[in-house]
């Protein structure tokens, strides 16, 4: 290959272009980005700079300028994909411009999803450096009531910063606890007894009909919820989860599944077109995880340069959330009948190391203030299952 276009800026794909060149690409690297700003680390978004920890573009940035330089790169930023045509291979940009490529990675991540309906100002998601700016812009103005719509991770976190600052928050959760599918409903007690612990209110089984706006500028007032409660609020954050970005990829051909559909080496059924991070569905899978967006974009590359699936990723899953001061982590496969048990600590004190069994077997693992005993597990887990012979 003489040329490829990495399409997103994004955490996967600048771990691409780092492992393009680290394994010996030296043709035409061109990294097309929708947002204006060089890749960012996303983590802290809805934590330090959303409280004003990290208050700059600069300290969440993931390459610095010598690196960006040395990649010797084409930075396409501010652009937006707007097609792939893969018989001619070319991307087609917005503003009726084309780049013709060899060979693409995707790794355009994943977008928010929104309520139905008006949407008045003071209303927020979170997802990009922009986002999070903006609704710092809003928590600096006064204490607010704030409503958080989602008690996922996402939502648990921004909550967590907006008690910190000092704001009366509300989350709101349409089923009856947050975090079950990913933890258990057990687990999802514990995390829902840590917004009681920081005076946060959490209204879990309803959902939110409607927000209410007036006044100058059609600013939020309210929000609405399905039982016929209403909420004052002055600042609304979204939280319901995202979906994979590939309204881009209409008509390419590539098949579209709740994201990029990969084999187990993040290739397409075109082997010169590979999927990382939050848009590609690998093996069945969709992560959306700062881990699996890094460990991806080796694999992917190496098949890409290839021309055929000679890797595959199979790590174990892990991700964590840090939360009114408790850093939860947790790393493995967890099916709905597995079942949690505590190895040390205990909930009642905030610390402890759990691990999920299905039939005499550790399937995951989950830590609540206790990283060093969580990692050593977890290396033990992704010892457990690797495959034979690997």
């Amino acid at each position: 290959m003489k040329s490829i276009a990495v399409i997103g800026a994004s955490l996967a794909g600048l771990y691409a272009a780092r492992a393009l060149r680290a394994q010996g690409f030296d043709g035409r690297l061109v990294i097309v980005g929708d947002e204006p700003h060089y890749p960012y680390d996303r983590p802290p978004l809805s934590k330090d700079f959303l409280t004003g920890a990290t208050a700059t573009h600069g300290q969440l940035a993931l390459a610095d300028a010598e690196e960006t330089t040395e990649l010797d790169a084409e930075w396409l930023l501010g652009t937006r994909a707007t097609g792939l045509d893969t018989g001619a291979r070319t991307v087609l940009l917005d503003g009726g411009r084309s780049l013709v490529t060899d060979g693409v990675v995707i790794a355009t991540g994943a977008a928010p999803r929104r309520l139905p309906g008006p949407a008045p100002a003071g209303t927020h998601t979170l997802r990009t450096l922009d986002d999070a700016q903006a609704l710092r812009a809003d928590l600096t103005r006064g204490p607010a009531d704030v409503v958080v719509i989602g008690g996922g991770f996402i939502g648990a976190e921004v909550a967590s910063s907006c008690a910190a600052l000092g704001h009366h928050v509300t989350v709101v959760e349409a089923a009856t606890l947050p975090l079950v599918p990913q933890l258990g409903a057990e687990m999802a007690r514990f995390c829902a007894s840590l917004h009681a612990d920081h005076d946060v209110r959490l209204l879990t089984g309803t959902g939110v009909a409607r927000l209410r706006g007036d006044g100058p500028g059609n600013r939020v007032t309210g929000v609405e919820l399905t039982d016929g409660r209403l909420l004052p609020a002055s600042v609304v954050v979204v939280g319901i989860g995202v979906r994979p970005r590939t309204d881009w990829l209409a008509g390419s051909g590539l098949p579209l599944d709740d994201g990029v559909r990969c084999d187990a080496g993040c290739v397409t059924p075109l082997p010169t077109v590979v999927a990382v991070g939050d848009v590609a569905t690998v093996d069945g899978t969709r992560a959306e995880h700062w881990t699996s967006a890094t460990e991806q974009a080796t694999v992917a590359v190496r098949n890409l340069l290839a021309g055929r699936t000679v890797a595959t990723h199979r790590a174990v899953p892990y991700f964590w959330s840090d939360q009114y001061g408790v850093r939860l982590q947790f790393a493995g496969h967890r099916r709905a009948a597995d079942t949690p048990r505590i190895l040390e600590g205990s909930p009642d004190d905030r610390s402890f190391l759990a691990c999920y069994e299905r039939e005499g077997r550790t399937t995951a693992v989950l830590a609540v203030n206790r990283p060093r005993p969580f990692q050593r597990l977890r290396r033990e887990l992704a010892r457990a299952t690797q495959p034979t012979g690997a």
